[in-house]
């Protein structure tokens, strides 16, 4: 108990919200953020079709409305960033999403190019790549290419990253998991489904089952199915529930093992890993 009452305040989960305050919080957050720093101009965001981008979509829009509307600035601007390996399966998906963002502009970028000439080059050096560790060069690449997109457009790149993925590590270190900004760190994974139904989102939306789609072996593998535990069962441990020990155990190691993604780079002045 001691060790998930830690997590939840490390990750500032409630254990319940009210919708409307959340919604303005992460907008709020985003407009400071902003303002603070005069050369900024845009927020930069990769759309996946899921719930969590569809959910810090459309709170990036409504901070950049915002601050139009009050600055008077038109060069505020949000910019999507559709970055498919090919063809995505659940394409009509993003689209949707997009429709329901209404973003002020919405890039494309084919990764599948840059990650293969990546795995060539690690060929011919002799490093052969594992379908896994291709999924974290997928990863890897889509960030690569929205901080491109943020150099060229004085913007910042805005993350997805939410209590229950923070709480097991579930994202790729330096890929999706490398962001200037999260405007959905505190909340778990029903936590942003009451937003998004708040603010109106087609329910398929945020009904769709969690993936990563990273493996090519094994396509749309869910969230649930890699993590071994259902995203209902992390909120509730975020919630501060009593749960059952196996599924307390299950949990409390994916925080364990992962805390060096919750960290910068480690420096001799570490000492958490030796635990």
């Amino acid at each position: 108990m001691a060790l998930q009452q830690d997590i939840i305040q490390a990750l500032g989960v409630k254990p319940q919200i009210d919708a409307g305050e959340e919604i303005r919080r992460s907008i709020d957050f985003l407009k400071s953020y902003l303002k603070t720093y005069p050369f900024l101009r845009s927020l930069v965001l990769g759309i996946s079709g899921g719930q969590d981008s569809t959910l810090a979509g459309k709170l990036c829009q409504s901070a950049i409305s915002e601050l139009r509307q009050e600055t008077g600035d038109d060069s505020y601007q949000f910019i999507t960033v559709r970055l498919p390996y090919g063809v995505q399966a659940d394409e009509q998906d993003c689209q949707d999403a997009l429709a329901f963002i209404q973003p002020d502009r919405a890039l494309t970028v084919n990764i599948k190019p840059a990650v293969l000439a990546s795995e060539q080059s690690l060929r011919e050096a002799g490093i052969e790549l594992s379908d896994f560790i291709r999924g974290n060069e997928k990863a890897r690449e889509r960030m690569k290419v929205q901080y491109s997109i943020a150099g060229m457009t004085k913007g910042v790149v805005v993350g997805t990253d939410h209590a229950a993925e923070a709480l097991t590590g579930f994202f790729t270190k330096y890929g999706d998991g490398g962001t200037d900004i999260n405007p959905l760190f505190r909340l778990n994974k029903r936590q942003g489904k009451l937003l998004l139904k708040t603010l109106g989102c087609p329910e398929h939306l945020y009904l769709k089952q969690p993936t990563a789609d990273l493996e090519d072996d094994r396509p749309a593998l869910p969230d649930e199915i890699a993590l071994g535990v259902n995203y209902d069962t992390i909120d509730d441990y975020l919630e501060g529930k009593v749960l059952d020990s196996k599924l307390t155990a299950i949990i409390e190691n994916w925080y364990t093992k992962t805390e060096h993604k919750r960290r910068p780079p480690i420096t001799v002045f570490d000492d958490f890993w030796r635990q």
